[in-house]
């Protein structure tokens, strides 16, 4: 049993029964795998359904992948005699937790038994939007924001049970009326944006911060672009 703590909210419960495996005799002819069941849940033990979990081979740097059911649950085979680095897949990004060893079980055999992996974790629940970006002064989107707005909308079909509020910010230069004001009809254009993707409605909300939540200071340009953030937050 290993405990892998990442960062302040993230941390992971790694369980491979590895002792419980016992090849046997099959034909030389057959592919060589092995089934793993794995589970994934929170710390209250709740299960985790749609979480995306890959299997990299250190062999090939093939990727196999996994998503969760309503259970937390799921199964895959990979091939014996391997090993295989395991991600759970984020937005935009996926956290590499361990190495799994499935060995060769031998000439003409096979694991009888399913490996067992069991994994739990919180998600990061408040995430920014990198490269949306907004003409000065206005809440028009630039085009390069399609992307990473694109990539959102793909995540919440796949989370389809999770409520986001989309929040707007600013940096200091203006009045903070006017600052209010321009969050707010920015968070607004993506979330319209969101809509015309197909996400419901009532799965949105949209709220203006102005320049009252800074992440840098505002007394230099990089802290000032800092500021000038459109943040996703996971609503429970």
């Amino acid at each position: 049993m290993k405990k892998l703590v990442l960062g302040s909210f993230l941390a992971l419960i790694f369980d491979v029964s590895l002792q419980a495996q016992t090849p046997v005799v099959q034909n030389a002819l057959q592919v060589k795998d092995a089934q793993v069941n794995v589970t994934v849940t929170d710390f209250n033990n709740v299960p985790l359904p749609r979480e995306i979990m890959i299997f990299k081979s250190n062999f090939n740097q093939r990727e196999y992948q996994g998503l969760t059911d309503s259970t937390g649950g799921f199964l895959v085979r990979l091939p014996a005699g391997d090993k295989y680095e395991i991600y759970i897949l984020g937005f935009k990004d996926s956290t590499s937790y361990d190495m799994m060893d499935i060995p060769d079980p031998g000439p003409n055999a096979s694991y009888k038994e399913p490996f067992t992996l069991s994994f739990q974790f919180s998600p990061a629940k408040t995430f920014v939007l990198e490269d949306v970006n907004f003409e000065t002064g206005k809440a028009v989107l630039e085009p390069e924001s399609y992307i990473s707005l694109n990539e959102l909308a793909a995540y919440l079909v796949r989370k389809e049970d999770d409520r986001i509020e989309i929040g707007g910010h600013t940096d200091n230069v203006g009045t903070a009326v006017n600052n209010l004001k321009l969050s707010m009809e920015r968070a607004t254009a993506v979330m319209n944006y969101m809509i015309s993707k197909g996400i419901d409605p009532s799965r949105l909300e949209a709220k203006g911060y102005g320049m009252l939540v800074p992440i840098e200071s505002n007394k230099t340009n990089e802290g000032k672009a800092q500021n000038r953030r459109t943040e996703v937050k996971i609503l429970d």
